[in-house]
């Protein structure tokens, strides 16, 4: 089986309004960039995955052996730089079950739903739990 390029859609519930949202890629580079409105904001991530169920790609990061993760970046962090928000919310991967990924492999599109705010009600930030677990879109 060859490494096969999945989707992964990443949606915050409830982002902070007029605040800078994107992926970030292993450069640290904001990816598709958009302000947040008043609803919730998604991003699909192109992710490969690998023959033997490894996540890699240029927005995947890597903690260890077995940790995958990608990075919203937020504000001034997603080229926004007047924000007065400068935050990331590392959202990771490596949980995800096999039966999904496979069929994330056949083309389906997987899905976590994550909170917009933090404690101080700045946009959510650090490594972000999700709402539920993942699911196919």
């Amino acid at each position: 089986m060859a490494p096969t390029t999945i989707t992964v859609r990443l949606t915050i519930t409830d982002p902070v309004a007029g605040v800078a949202y994107s992926l970030q890629d292993k450069a640290n580079m904001p990816v598709g960039p958009r302000i947040a409105g008043d609803g919730p904001i998604s991003f699909d991530a192109p992710i490969t995955l690998s023959d033997d169920g490894r996540l890699t790609g240029p927005l995947v990061r890597r903690e260890g052996p077995k940790r995958r993760f990608v990075y919203i970046a937020i504000g001034t962090s997603a080229g926004q730089h007047a924000s007065e928000w400068s935050r990331r919310a590392k959202i990771d991967m490596h949980d995800i079950p096999a039966d999904l990924l496979a069929q994330a492999r056949e083309g389906r599109v997987l899905e976590i739903v994550l909170p917009g705010r933090a404690k101080d009600n700045g946009p959510a930030c650090a490594t972000v739990r999700p709402l539920h677990a993942w699911r196919i879109g």
